[in-house]
This record gives C-alpha cells, sequence and structure tokens, in this order.
C-alpha cells in the first residue's frame, strides 16, 4: 500500500468552511476512485477549534495517488482551500 499523510494548518477565520471542504473530498476521493483505501481526516486536539488537520491516506500504489492528484475533484478541492491554508505538509510511505 501506497500511503500519504499530510498535515495543513489553517487560518482560524476558514476552520469551519476548510472542515467541510476536507470531508467532502474524502468521501469524493473514497467514492470516485476505486484504488483508494482510506481517506481519514483528523483535527488536532482542540476538536472544533482546532486550527490543524491530519490526513491519512493510503492507495493501491504510487500511479493510483498520481491520478489522485490529477482528478478534477482534488485540482477543485485544492484551488478552494488554498487561500485558507497557512501550511501544508505532504509525507509519503509504504506500508510493510
Amino acid at each position: 500500500m501506497f500511503v500519504v499523510s499530510v498535515e495543513f494548518v489553517v487560518d482560524s477565520a476558514h476552520l469551519a468552511s476548510f472542515r467541510r471542504a476536507v470531508l467532502e473530498q474524502a468521501k469524493k476521493s473514497l467514492d470516485l476512485e476505486e484504488a483508494c483505501h482510506t481517506f481519514h481526516v483528523c483535527v488536532d486536539g482542540d476538536g472544533e477549534n482546532g486550527n490543524r488537520f491530519f490526513l491519512y491516506e493510503e492507495y493501491t500504489d504510487r500511479p493510483a495517488f498520481d491520478a489522485h492528484l490529477a482528478s478534477g475533484h482534488f485540482r477543485d478541492f485544492s484551488a478552494l482551500v488554498n487561500p485558507w491554508v497557512v501550511s501544508k505538509q505532504v509525507s509519503t510511505w509504504y506500508r510493510l
């Protein structure tokens, strides 16, 4: 499995909008991408008011993740949320 972890820090003025958008993105990824097996959205310990989000995603392989990045729903999500994002860190892994 190809694993992707993403940490976002979001401008506090856009927390509710980001939360809605990222949950919709997770659902679309799971519903529309056969090779997307897991897409968890987590928020930091403050829960409702936290501005750090952590995504854990699993794909069949790297090409499946590349297809995710090229998908229309991912491009739309990125265009929507990028102005709200203070920082973003992406890491990739292979699950043993």
